[in-house]
């Protein structure tokens, strides 16, 4: 059972607070979900790699803090601090962080 880091009863959180860098590899933390949408926080060290993948929901990706590239539907797109990428239901995807990276991600239902 997953725990929601945010509420209607504490509507309000600081993503820099919640910033947590594993020493390799991935960190991730739900910040909410329900039946629409999921919101989870990634935190991924520097060097870390997810293969290619696709998910079944629509999916934005707001970069917060370093560098990476996402390749999506195998165009290479840079991943900097206020980035905003929409991909839409079983897009291809991968990700490499060139330093430590940080972005919210929110898979959203589809139409």
């Amino acid at each position: 059972m997953t725990t929601d880091l945010v509420s209607a009863q504490s509507p309000v959180l600081n993503l820099r607070d919640r910033l947590e860098y594993p020493e390799a590899g991935v960190l991730s933390k739900v910040l909410f979900q329900d039946s629409a949408c999921q919101y989870t926080l990634f935190c991924l060290a520097q060097g870390t790699e997810i293969s290619e993948h696709t998910a079944t929901r629509n999916a934005t990706v707001q970069v917060l803090e370093g560098t990476g590239t996402l390749t999506l539907k195998g165009e290479a797109v840079p991943l900097t601090p206020g980035a905003f990428v929409f991909m839409e239901a079983n897009a291809p995807h991968a990700l490499q962080a060139s330093s430590n990276l940080a972005f919210l991600l929110t898979l959203s239902a589809t139409v």
